[in-house]
C-alpha cells in the first residue's frame, strides 16, 4: 500500500487575511460579550437567576481562559438591573454592649441617619447645658426645694415644741441629734447632770426616752420629705432634659417615619440620655467619658451610592476580609472594641449581589472555607473572632447581632479543585449545585473569527495599545489555533493571547510603528521561544556533537528514533529518543528494560502489555509465542512515561523479528492498540519540530520525516520554517493508521495480510515475523523438550 506524504497546506492551516474586513482593529466595535463559552454562559444564567437556596455557582476552568474577568462582566452587567440592596448599620444595645444590634436601612438611608445620629450628639450637650442654665429651671427647681424645705422647717418647728415642751433641748452631733436636758431654760452639761441625784437622773432618763419616741415618729416624715424632693428634682430634670433634646429627636423620628428599627432605637436613645444626665451635667473636667459615645452610628455598609446590586470579587479571601472584623485600639495598657469599630467584610458588601471568591487563594486560610459555608447554610453573617472560633482563645469581646444574607455566591477554581470538593466535601455539593465550565477552545468558524478579532479591539483599547491589521490577526489567529492544537479550533485561554499582543507592541513601538502587522506578532512568539528554550538547544547541540547518539540517515536492524515531549514548566519541545530491541529464544515475553530499572510509569508499563497482546493475537494463534525480547530507551536516566512510543518500540521488535532494517531518517510517534490500530497521541507539533531541529545540526538530506497517526493531522499547527521544508520537499510526514501502513513507511516492505489459512504472503513483514517465531518456537521444544 502506498501511504501520501502531507503537503504543506496539511501540516498548517493558515488564515487568509480578507478573512478580516478591515484596514486595522481600530475600525471594528470592542467584544462586550462572552466568546466560544456557551455551556458555561448558559450555565450561568441559570445559577445567577434561580431564586432558591443551594444554587450557587462554581466556575470551572483553567487559569488564562479569562473566567475572572468575564465573570466579573457578567455579574455586573446582571446586578446593574437588580434592585439596590439596604444599608446596614451596628448600633450601641443599650441592655447589652458586647452584642450590638443591626439595624436595616433602605439604600441611602443609612448615611442619611449617620449624619443625623452625628448632628444630634453634636447638640445633646449644648442642649442639655443651655437647658440646666436657664433661669426657668432655676425657678422652677427653686420652687420645689423651697416647698420641700418649708415643709421641713415645719416639722423641725414641731419638733423643737415637743422638745422644749419636755424641757429638753435638741442640739446636733456627729451621730446625728441628742436630747438635752433644760434647767430654768438652760441646758445641762454632762457634768452637771452626773451631779444631780441619782432619783432625778432616772427620771430625766425616762422623760428622754418618752421624747425620743414622740421625736422619732415626727422625724419619718423628714425622709419621706427628701426622698419625695430627689424624685421631684429628678422628675424635673428629666422633664426639662426631654423638652431640650425632643425637637431633635421628633425631627429624626419624622425624617425616618415607617422605621420601625430607628424608631425603637431612637426611644432607646432618649431613655440613655434621660438615665445619663448626671454626666452631661458635670463639669467637663470631672468627666472621665465622652457621653455621647454610645450614640454614634455605625456605617457598615453604604448603598448610597451603588446602582443595582452590588458585585464584589475578594481576591484575598480571608476570614477577616471576607466576614469583617472589630479593630482594637489600646487605652491605658489595654486592648479596647466597641461598635464604632466593626469593619465590614466583603460578604457585608456583596449582600443582595454577588460574591466572587478565588478558590485556590480561599483555601489558604482554614477558616474562610468553613465560613462561607455556614453563611451560605444558614443565611446569616456573623462576626466572630478568629481566634475564639478556633478555640485558641476566648476573650470577652464583640458579638454583633447577625446580618441576614441574601446573595449569590460564585467560587472560581481549576477542576481538579472542583473534583476535590464534590468528592469530598457532602456540604459542597448542597450549596454549588450550578457548575459553569469554561472551555479551553472553541470552534475556528468565520463569526467566531469576527468574535476573536472585536477581542483584539477591545483589548487594544484597554490598555491603549497599537491597533492590528489583517496580516497581524491572521497570524495571531494561527498562534491561536496552535496554543489549541487543533486545526479547527481557537483556544479561549485568551490570556496568552493577550501577551503575544503586549509584547508585538512592544517590538512595534521599537520599529517606529503605530500598527502592528505579521511581522511584530510572528516575532514576539519567536522572541518568547528563544528565551525559554535554552535547554532545547542544549540538548541538540549534544546531539550534533555525538555526545546522545541518534541516526539521522541509513538503515538498522531494531532501532527506531522515538519522539517525547519535554517540558520547563513554560515550555514544551520535542526531542528524539533511540529506541532499540533485541529479540531471542526464550519464554520471558517482552521485558521491559525501563520497567526493570523502575524508570517506567504506568502509562509506559501498560503501552508494553499492549504490545504482547498484539504479538499474541496476530503471530501466537497455533503456537505459543516463544519469544525473550527487550525493549529499551537508549540514554535515558530519567523516568520515562506515556504510551505515545508504543508503536514506536514494536515496529523495533517487527525489525529485529523480521530482520528487515529501519529507515533512520524517519523518526515516530502513535500509540497501539491489540488491533494494531494507530492511536493519536499529544505535542504533536512540539515532536516534528524537534526532530526538525535535530536533523538540521545533523543535516538535512531530503529524506527525513516524521511517522505519525492518521488521527494527528487535524493537531498540526508547525511552524512555518518546518512547513516551508516540506513545501520544498526537504522534510516529509507520513500519517498512518495501523501497524500494517506504518511497518511498510519504515522498511519500504510489503507488511501482508494474513490468508485463510492463517499464513502471510512470503516476503512480507508479517511472514517474515510468524516464520522467525515458529522458529523459535521449535528450538523450544528442541532445548526444553
Amino acid at each position: 500500500m502506498t501511504i501520501e506524504e502531507l503537503s504543506a497546506e496539511q501540516a498548517r492551516r493558515t488564515c487568509p487575511e480578507i478573512a478580516f474586513d478591515c484596514k486595522t482593529t481600530a475600525e471594528l466595535t470592542p467584544l462586550e460579550q462572552i466568546i466560544g463559552q456557551d455551556r458555561a454562559v448558559r450555565a450561568l444564567q441559570f445559577g445567577l437567576n434561580i431564586d432558591k437556596k443551594g444554587f450557587n455557582v462554581f466556575v470551572s476552568g483553567l487559569p488564562g481562559t479569562g473566567r475572572k474577568t468575564a465573570i466579573i462582566d457578567f455579574v455586573r452587567e446582571l446586578a446593574a438591573k437588580r434592585p439596590t440592596p439596604s444599608d446596614w448599620c451596628y448600633v450601641n444595645n443599650f441592655k447589652d454592649s458586647s452584642r450590638p444590634n443591626a439595624i436595616r436601612m433602605p439604600p441611602g438611608k443609612g448615611m442619611d441617619l449617620k449624619k443625623a445620629m452625628e448632628e444630634f450628639v453634636g447638640h445633646v450637650p449644648v442642649a442639655l447645658r443651655e437647658a440646666f442654665e436657664s433661669e426657668d429651671y432655676s425657678k422652677r427647681r427653686d420652687a420645689v426645694l423651697q416647698a420641700v424645705n418649708r415643709e421641713r422647717n415645719d416639722i423641725i418647728t414641731s419638733i423643737n415644741r415637743i422638745a422644749k415642751d419636755a424641757s429638753f433641748a435638741i442640739q446636733q452631733t456627729a451621730a446625728g441629734f441628742a436630747l438635752v436636758p433644760l434647767v430654768e431654760g438652760k441646758p445641762l452639761t454632762d457634768q452637771e447632770f452626773l451631779e444631780l441625784p441619782e432619783a432625778l437622773q432616772q427620771q430625766i432618763n425616762k422623760a428622754r426616752e418618752a421624747v425620743n419616741e414622740r421625736i422619732g415618729d415626727a422625724f419619718r416624715p423628714l425622709r419621706d420629705i427628701a426622698k419625695r424632693a430627689d424624685k421631684e428634682i429628678a422628675d424635673l430634670n428629666k422633664e426639662v432634659a426631654r423638652f431640650a433634646i425632643s425637637p431633635y429627636l421628633d425631627e429624626m423620628r419624622e425624617q425616618f417615619e415607617g422605621i420601625d428599627e430607628v424608631d425603637t432605637y431612637i426611644d432607646e436613645v432618649e431613655n440613655d440620655i434621660l438615665e445619663s444626665l448626671p454626666l452631661f451635667l458635670a463639669p467637663p473636667k470631672d468627666i472621665p467619658i465622652d457621653p455621647t459615645r454610645n450614640y454614634h452610628v455605625n456605617l457598615v455598609v453604604d448603598n448610597s451610592q451603588t446602582k443595582g446590586a452590588p458585585a464584589e470579587i475578594e481576591l484575598n479571601p480571608t476570614y477577616i476580609r471576607l466576614f469583617g472584623y472589630a479593630e482594637r485600639e489600646s487605652r491605658m495598657g489595654a486592648l479596647i472594641t466597641d461598635y464604632t469599630m466593626i469593619r465590614a467584610g466583603t460578604a457585608h458588601k456583596a449582600n443582595g449581589g454577588f460574591l466572587v471568591i478565588p478558590a485556590e487563594q480561599m483555601f489558604r486560610d482554614p477558616l474562610a472555607w468553613e465560613g462561607l459555608k455556614q453563611m451560605i447554610s444558614s443565611g446569616k453573617l456573623e462576626m466572630e473572632d478568629p481566634a475564639a472560633r478556633m478555640g485558641y482563645m476566648v476573650t470577652k469581646t464583640l458579638r454583633p447581632e447577625p446580618i441576614p444574607f441574601d446573595g449569590k455566591v460564585i467560587i472560581l477554581g481549576s477542576p481538579q479543585v472542583y473534583q476535590i470538593l464534590h468528592g469530598l466535601d457532602p456540604d459542597f455539593r448542597e450549596l454549588f449545585k450550578v457548575k459553569a465550565e469554561f472551555d479551553t477552545t472553541m470552534e475556528r468558524t468565520e463569526e467566531n473569527l469576527g468574535l476573536f478579532a472585536s477581542f483584539v479591539c477591545g483589548l487594544c483599547r484597554r490598555e491603549g495599545l497599537f491597533d492590528l491589521d489583517p496580516s497581524a490577526l491572521s497570524a495571531l489567529v494561527e498562534h491561536s489555533s496552535r496554543i489549541a492544537g487543533d486545526q479547527n479550533k481557537l483556544t479561549t485561554q485568551f490570556a496568552q493571547v493577550a501577551d503575544v499582543i503586549r509584547e508585538a507592541n512592544h517590538y512595534a513601538a521599537m520599529d517606529g510603528s503605530n500598527v502592528l502587522d505579521g511581522v511584530h506578532i510572528r516575532r514576539a512568539i519567536e522572541e518568547k521561544v528563544y528565551r525559554s528554550n535554552m535547554i532545547q538547544e542544549k540538548m541538540v547541540e549534544m546531539i550534533g556533537d555525538g555526545t546522545v547518539l541518534i541516526d539521522v540517515a541509513g538503515r538498522k536492524k531494531g532501532q527506531v528514533n522515538g519522539l517525547a515531549v519535554l517540558s520547563t514548566g513554560d515550555y514544551a519541545f520535542g526531542r528524539p529518543s533511540r529506541i532499540t530491541a533485541t529479540v531471542g529464544v526464550g519464554r520471558e515475553g517482552i521485558i521491559d528494560i525501563e520497567r526493570q530499572a523502575q524508570l517506567s510509569g504506568t502509562s509506559h508499563t501498560k503501552g508494553v502489555l499492549i504490545i504482547s497482546g498484539l504479538l499474541n493475537a496476530r503471530y501466537a494463534v497455533d503456537v505459543p509465542l516463544s519469544l525473550s525480547a527487550r525493549l529499551v530507551f537508549e540514554q535515558s536516566y530519567s523516568g520515562v512515561d506515556g504510551d505515545s512510543a508504543s508503536s514506536t518500540e514494536l515496529y523495533a521488535l517487527l525489525s529485529a523479528l523480521s530482520e528487515v532494517p529501519i529507515k533512520q531518517y524517519i523518526a515516530v510517534t502513535g500509540s497501539v492498540n491489540q488491533w494494531g490500530e494507530v492511536q493519536a497521541i499529544g505535542g504533536v507539533n512540539e515532536k516534528i519540530e524537534g526532530y526538525f531541529e535535530v536533523c538540521k545540526i545533523i543535516g538535512i538530506t531530503g529524506e527525513q520525516g516524521v511517522m505519525i497517526p492518521q488521527s494527528n493531522v487535524r493537531n498540526l499547527m508547525l511552524k512555518e520554517e518546518v512547513v516551508e521544508a516540506i513545501r520544498e520537499g526537504w522534510f516529509h510526514i507520513w500519517p498512518v493508521a495501523t501497524i500494517d501502513e506504518g511497518i511498510e513507511v519504515l522498511t519500504g516492505v510489503e507488511a501482508g495480510t494474513r490468508n485463510s489459512d492463517g499464513h502471510y504472503p512470503e516476503g512480507t513483514i508479517n511472514h517474515l515475523v510468524q516464520e522467525r517465531l515458529l522458529r523459535m518456537a521449535e528450538a523450544i521444544k528442541e532445548y526444553h523438550p
